[in-house]
């Protein structure tokens, strides 16, 4: 009753508060326990907490790194030392890669154009190194607790079997580059006929070739061109076919071998300046003199090859004849190799068909670079671009019956993809 007088004499807005307090204090009786505790901890200090137990293995990999990539296009006279010291990585960081052995040691050899990729952690400090050993296996060093590791990491690549076709119009060159062959594959396929074709005289406008070719994937992307299986050249309406065989090697279908005894042009892809003509005015003296060969003009140092296997019998200097290699490949066949500029080659020394022997050049009696190559049979003069060569050599027995239907598969699919693209080139609108 004593208290109940003296909140009656207290000031009407202290009353007010007592009883906000009041009511208060009465919910805060009526909460569960839990709400208590929790209540009692928000106004409590704050007790340390245990350490969270880490994320596993798997959760951490698939949580995205803080990391950064920066990609270096090796230059030339670009070593890993002098890219390191661009980018400011230590000396030390070189020192342990040198010591990593294979394969770390593919990086003492970069090359230009090549793609280098440098990894930082999230204190832009150095993490891992990846490089490019081919299309289907990159390098990768790892820094680790332990130290720097280094691996190979492989990429599984689909194998697709393409085609390319096209007609010479200009030149056999500008025809395959716009079929989508790429350098590499355009002197294969020359290389592939290149006993049956000079592909510096033969090529007319009109002539067509048809190609099956092997091209990887990596991950849907085109990353390079393998072998050619089987094409087809027709040149002047003559048919050329030549399919792979599992030795590595090229065969007519029949089996025979596209690899003969002679070349039928000593260099590649240069044009003719002067043909075979027993009859012929020549440019310096003015008078009429045989022209027994054929000139290919060329550049100054183009490569000049043996036509087939022999031994160098004269290899020399004329005032006519500027440097020469006169080389003897059996005792029927003789070629000639005039006005070189340079010779690679010594009387008495072996030669193998396609090695080289010098270089074209402008000695002699000339009026400009170019090669003048004879062929002999039985010491007589032979226009070598219609020369009758001895035929190639036939598989065997056994590598024949594996040959043939292998052959006749790629073959079918050649002319199977080629009649496709044909038709569709026709019903597209001009």
């Amino acid at each position: 009753m004593a208290v109940t007088k003296l909140l009656q004499l207290l000031p009407r807005r202290h009353k007010i508060a007592i009883g906000i307090v009041g009511g208060l204090m009465g919910l805060l009786l009526l909460l569960p326990d839990e709400a208590k505790h929790t209540s009692q901890a928000s106004r409590a200090p704050q007790a340390e907490q245990p350490a969270a137990a880490p994320a596993s293995r798997v959760e951490q990999e698939q949580m995205p790194a803080n990391t950064r990539e920066v990609s270096i296009t090796v230059a030339s006279g670009d070593s890993l030392s002098t890219i390191f010291s661009r980018l400011g990585l230590p000396s030390s960081l070189l020192h342990e890669m040198d010591l990593l052995g294979e394969p770390a040691d593919s990086l003492k050899k970069i090359h230009p154009g090549e793609q280098i990729t440098l990894v930082y952690d999230a204190d832009d400090r150095f993490s891992a190194l990846l490089y490019p050993v081919d299309v289907a296996q990159t390098l990768e060093i790892r820094q680790t607790p332990q130290g720097l590791q280094s691996n190979i990491l492989t990429s599984e690549l689909e194998q697709r079997i393409q085609h390319a076709q096209a007609e010479v119009s200009s030149n056999f060159w500008n025809a395959a580059a716009g079929a989508g062959l790429s350098p590499t594959q355009i002197l294969h396929l020359a290389a592939m006929f290149a006993w049956d074709l000079d592909f510096a005289l033969d090529i007319r406008a009109g002539d067509r070739f048809a190609v099956l070719f092997e091209r990887s994937y990596k991950e849907g992307e085109p990353v390079a061109d393998g072998h050619i299986l089987a094409a087809e050249f027709v040149n002047q309406e003559r048919v050329y076919q030549a399919v792979r065989h599992t030795d590595g090697n090229y065969y007519s279908p029949e089996g025979r071998a596209m690899r003969k005894s002679f070349l039928r042009a000593p260099v590649n892809f240069t044009h003719i300046s002067s043909n075979f003509n027993p009859r012929r005015l020549h440019p310096v003296t003015g008078q009429i003199r045989a022209h027994n060969g054929i000139d290919y003009a060329a550049r100054t140092g183009t490569p000049v090859m043996a036509a087939g296997n022999g031994v160098v019998v004269d290899s020399g200097y004329n005032q006519f004849n500027g440097n020469y290699v006169v080389i003897r490949h059996d005792g029927t066949y003789l070629t000639k190799y005039l006005h070189l500029h340079k010779r690679m080659v010594k009387r008495g020394q072996r030669v193998k068909q396609e090695e080289q022997i010098g270089t074209v050049g402008a000695t002699g009696r000339v009026t400009g670079p170019h090669l003048h190559y004879e062929f002999l049979v039985n010491g007589v003069h032979k226009d070598p671009k219609t020369v009758i060569l001895p035929h190639a050599p036939v598989l065997p027995g056994a590598e024949l019956a594996k040959f043939k239907p292998q052959a006749q598969r790629l073959l079918a699919m050649l002319t199977r993809e080629s009649s496709t693209m044909l038709v569709s080139n026709r019903a597209q609108p001009e």
